[in-house]
């Protein structure tokens, strides 16, 4: 019978838009599980339907409505400023009951931007320029609802727009709409994918054999450091033995450089490596960057909160097939 595992996460890193984190006591397919179900089936809301009063700009209808798609939607929890998970507040389009939409299934946003009319009040020196409409000018019905304008205040703060872009109008033209934003998953459109980054990489055991390095001279041994690419390796100023470097993990992918150094060094072909490193096979470093639509933290805590249901799913089906 195999034997039971209790996975555990440990944080390294966490912020609004990126958390790194290790995925241990488990194996390769509970990990590429949690990977795919944060890129491919955390619901999050995106822009599905745009109605058009008027567009004069030189994008027409279906590119700007391709661009609007592809804004982030954040829904932020009242008393929260985390975004969050909204498959507790809304419900899937297909799924609801009302005729066309409501606020149970959608959010409305409302765009009018008019170049003549918003050109006076802008600074002299930006007069004779393009007016760029971003999604600062698209206002929710919603309080909960809205854009996420920027990844981080960082990102903010080196941005010469005040959202995200969208399209440039001159003299003369116009753009007025209405899109309607619905909750959904990636695995239908990629529009609603929480996640611009999420991978993960193998653990690497490093195992130096102290015994055999103590046959090595001062300079084999900086050879063996210079020989990695990676950098995991140091010498200890002290005793000057050779020890794996404090973030060796992060940085350690490529070492077969290393590998034909050391078999260089060594007198028969079968002697014991001085330096080992392997990849672990139930430990795993996580590296997750939102959207913006959600904060890091949440797409992991959804992405947990899927799998648990999918698992408890097949876990009644099973149960039933014994009945």
């Amino acid at each position: 019978m195999p034997q039971q595992r209790f996975p555990k996460v440990e944080i390294l890193n966490i912020a609004p838009h990126f958390i790194q984190f290790i995925l241990s006591e488990t194996d390769t397919s509970m990990a590429n599980a949690l990977r795919r179900i944060m890129i491919a089936e955390v619901p999050t809301l995106a822009i599905d339907l745009v109605e058009y009063a008027e567009n004069s700009s030189v994008l027409n209808d279906e590119y700007i409505a391709h661009r609007l798609g592809l804004i982030p939607i954040r829904y932020t929890p009242e008393g929260s400023l985390k975004g969050g998970d909204c498959h507790t507040a809304f419900l899937p389009h297909r799924e609801c009951v009302c005729f066309d939409r409501c606020l149970r299934c959608s959010v409305e946003f409302e765009l009018d931007v008019n170049f003549d009319k918003f050109n006076p009040t802008r600074p002299d020196q930006e007069r004779d320029l393009p007016l760029t409409v971003t999604s600062r000018n698209l206002i929710s019905n919603n309080t909960l609802v809205a854009p996420a304008h920027f990844l981080s205040e960082e990102e903010q703060d080196e941005s010469h727009d005040e959202g995200i872009s969208i399209v440039k109008l001159g003299p003369g033209q116009h753009l007025k709409l209405k899109a309607f934003a619905r909750m959904g998953i990636s695995k239908e459109h990629a529009k609603w994918c929480p996640v611009a980054v999420a991978t993960y990489r193998f653990w690497p055991i490093i195992t130096i054999n102290q015994e055999a390095c103590n046959m090595l001279t001062l300079e084999q041994k900086q050879e063996l450091v210079d020989a990695c690419p990676d950098r995991i390796l140091e010498l200890d100023e002290i005793t000057g033995n050779l020890v794996a470097v404090e973030n060796a993990y992060e940085m350690a992918t490529f070492t077969e450089d290393l590998k034909v150094a050391q078999n260089a060094m060594k007198k028969r072909p079968e002697d014991d490596d001085f330096v080992r490193v392997v990849q672990s096979t139930d430990r795993f470093v996580f590296s997750v960057e939102s959207t913006g639509a959600m904060d890091a933290e949440e797409i992991l805590m959804s992405a947990l909160r899927v799998l648990k249901d999918r698992l408890n799913y097949l876990a009644a089906e099973v149960e039933k097939l014994k009945d």
